[in-house]
């Protein structure tokens, strides 16, 4: 015990001098050994065995990840690193490579400042890899770069040194790629990982060994020796750990190349914060001042049995303390602050305070979910952590026994603030749970925790995809009447350009309000291909739609505006034809005819009158469903590429793009989200379970005209609407 005492007490030390602080996590395409190198780290830092690193896989403590070998939940550790004659704070998070997970690496991304990009060095860069670096890229986090594997360039495919070096070369430049196209514009080129420089590492985390060119020199060690030890007749290989250290190469280039929690806040506030970086809550955040008032943002939610509720999260200013009075920013409660913690894997250990720059658990935020901005007194919130896919594979769940329901509701809740890439949807009225997640094996770990871990049974439909609501051309002025008759609204719709829905999605254009018509919003509307006037006209953005106010000179507008918004929101949450959302639709409120008097047009008239014109005008020019589309790139032997190919021309896919290298063959194909049920089975039947799938990227399109009419009406069935489509009150 009083080892690791002494370990909490340097934490704890280090923890207020932010330029000995690193915040990392791994990212990577699955399999490509994340874990097995941070069970490396982790042992180097002394915090478990050598012998046992890459085999006991320490953040892999979720019982679900230990049956099925893969990562599922990001895991936290923090840890100490000695470089040249100075102790460093290194908090670790090791994120999941499955798609169906990777909403646990966008999380980790807001509380890291540098992420080391794994590659297996025989596959190369794959679609995930591309994914999970988009996403760091987007929230502002520097990579570094970890070439895996080069044990198997070395053992199984017996490259020469010089087309090894032409492997890392290509690998290094498709990483390079992404940066540059992805990078915050001030860093496109200063980011790009480079050998001579020391951001590229190489080597085996499974076998514990490592190189860089500064530890090259260091160690005088070079490529060949690497190649004679795994040529040698003994097995002169297993002392590779010894003499280029993995856990030594690779945290010396963090020190090296990651920013301490300081400078990154300086470059990553504008990106991630949106209040005035003019004021003094944005001072302190973009100098990460210990002196402010606490600004806390939490990350991930996990319920442990002994604590409850334990949340995730960073320090951005301010000092966290036990005991402190806290404001939920987005939740709008106070709370009080139980607990403060730092992480040792599945183990939290108690800490006092946490000064800014830090990654602590913090117990005693009933009310939080993932996003949540913590602070002592209110602030503008941090931008929403926004996942790249949408959850599209939908369930209806209840429970086996009817007095569970409010159980099942209360779980569910939970999940909700746990996983926000999960969507719940409980509709009081029906009794019907819609339970909604990025793939089928999202949803399955669920309810594997669900009836495992929470003990409640439950009764589960088959998967459904989830739709959109949309129009192909544009339609109006059309009317919409207030209940009592008294006040009348004139709305346009029209399709959204895709640009701008895109731009919205990928978070360039921000969701909600548009409080203060502020340049960077009107000029990412303008970028996006938006006139300048009707970009400063646009007064809310709600799931790829938007909502302009092109009205002239009305005297009581002010009055019934927010009542406006919120009977837009509502119709572009409920679309009029199967109660689907709405996607890519830009309505333009163009006139209205409103009562002198206050009290005939409060929200029980306004909030109808709005949604009668949107649905009027959406009926009338013609309402069509999209369908959500996976992009998908498949790897197989080149003699299984004809059955692939039937396999996708089956599922109503259609091929981009297919490559042959060799005896393997690559294709790339788009294939309706419905048509993906059991494909992966599929997939390993035709192919003798040689193939394999990876999503590349996720839209919606319109679906095919001969099955709009036929899907519209099971949805309407499933959803318990009249059999007859709506028609508009026109009267």
């Amino acid at each position: 015990m009083a080892v690791a005492k002494t370990t909490v007490e340097k934490i704890q030390e280090l923890m207020h001098y932010p330029e000995q602080i690193r915040n990392i996590g791994t990212v990577a395409h699955i399999d490509h050994g994340k874990t097995t190198l941070s069970d490396n780290l982790i042992a180097g830092a002394g915090m478990m065995s050598e012998e046992l690193a890459g085999e006991q896989r320490v953040l892999d403590y979720d019982p679900q990840e230990a049956a099925r070998g893969i990562t599922i939940n990001a895991a936290n550790i923090s840890m100490i690193h000695h470089y040249n004659d100075k102790e460093f704070l290194i908090n670790l998070i090791d994120t999941p490579g499955h798609i169906d997970f990777s909403g646990e690496v966008t999380r980790a991304m807001r509380a890291i400042d540098c992420a080391i990009v794994l590659v297996d060095a025989v596959e190369g860069i794959m679609p995930q890899t591309e994914t999970v670096l988009r996403q760091s890229l987007k929230e502002g986090v520097k990579p570094v770069l970890f070439i895996n594997k080069v044990d198997r360039l070395i053992k199984e495919l017996q490259l020469p040194p010089e087309k090894m070096q032409e492997r890392f070369i290509a690998i290094i430049g498709d990483v390079n790629r992404i940066i540059e196209s992805l990078a915050p514009k001030q860093f496109k080129q200063s980011w790009q990982v480079n050998v001579q420089n020391g951001s590229v590492c190489f080597g085996s985390a499974k076998h514990k060994w490592a190189l860089s060119i500064p530890m090259m020199k260091k160690k005088n060690i070079s490529l060949k020796h690497i190649i004679d030890a795994y040529q040698g007749a003994d097995d002169s290989w297993k002392q590779l750990g010894r003499t280029a250290t993995l856990h030594e190469a690779v945290l010396d280039m963090v020190i090296q190349h990651g920013p301490n929690p300081k400078k990154a806040q300086e470059y990553r506030i504008p990106i991630i914060w949106k209040g005035e970086l003019e004021s003094e809550t944005g001072k302190n955040l973009l100098t990460a001042n210990p002196n402010s008032d606490m600004i806390f943002v939490v990350t991930k939610v996990i319920i442990d049995p002994q604590a409850g509720e334990v949340f995730t999260g960073r320090v951005f200013a301010g000092t966290l303390k036990k005991g402190q009075e806290v404001v939920l920013n987005t939740a709008k409660s106070n709370e009080r602050i139980q607990q403060v913690t730092i992480y040792k894997g599945a183990n939290r250990l108690l800490i006092d305070d946490a000064p800014p720059g830090n990654i602590v658990g913090v117990v005693g935020l009933k009310n939080a979910g993932s996003g949540e901005t913590v602070s002592e007194k209110a602030v503008t919130p941090f931008e929403s952590i926004k996942h790249l896919f949408d959850p599209v594979v939908t369930i209806a769940i209840e429970p086996k026994n009817p007095q569970d329901l409010p159980k099942l509701i209360d779980v569910l809740k939970g999940i909700a603030k746990q996983d926000p890439t999960i969507a719940i949807s409980i509709n009081e009225e029906t009794g019907e749970n819609l339970f909604s997640g990025l793939g089928e094996l999202h949803i399955e770990i669920w309810m594997y925790r669900i009836q495992h871990d929470k003990h409640l049974e439950v009764i589960q439909s088959p998967p459904i995809v989830v739709y959109r609501e949309a129009i192909v051309k544009k339609f109006g002025p059309i009317e919409g009447k207030s209940p009592n008759r008294h006040n009348k609204l004139y709305v346009t719709v029209e399709p959204l350009d895709k640009n701008i829905v895109d731009a919205i999605q990928s978070g360039a254009i921000p969701e909600g309000k548009m409080k203060k018509k502020k340049d960077d919003v009107v000029n990412a509307f303008i970028e996006a291909g938006m006139d300048r006037d009707e970009a400063k006209s646009v007064i809310y953005v709600h799931k790829g739609n938007i909502l302009v106010e092109a009205t002239r000179g009305l005297v009581h507008l002010n009055e019934i505006i927010e009542m406006v918004m919120d009977g837009f929101k509502m119709t572009m949450d409920s679309g009029p034809i199967v109660k689907e959302p709405c996607r890519g639709l830009k309505i333009i409120l163009n006139d209205a005819k409103l009562h002198e008097d206050s009290i005939h047009r409060g929200p029980g008239q306004m909030i109808p009158c709005i949604r009668q014109s949107i649905s009027n005008a959406l009926l009338l020019s013609g309402v069509a469903l999209l369908e959500p589309i996976q992009t998908i790139r498949l790897d197989m032997p080149v003699e299984y590429l004809s059955a692939v190919t039937k396999l996708i021309i089956g599922r109503r896919g259609q091929l981009l793009e297919t490559t042959q290298e060799g005896d393997h063959a690559t294709v790339k194909a788009k294939v309706p989200v419905a048509e993906m049920f059991g494909f992966t089975s599929a997939l390993r039947s035709g192919t003798s379970g040689r193939g394999a799938w990876f999503l590349q990227d996720q839209d919606f399109e319109k679906l095919p005209s001969s099955l709009q009419n036929d899907v519209v009406s099971k949805l309407r069935k499933r959803k318990g609407l009249p059999a007859d489509l709506p028609r508009p009150i026109l009267d």
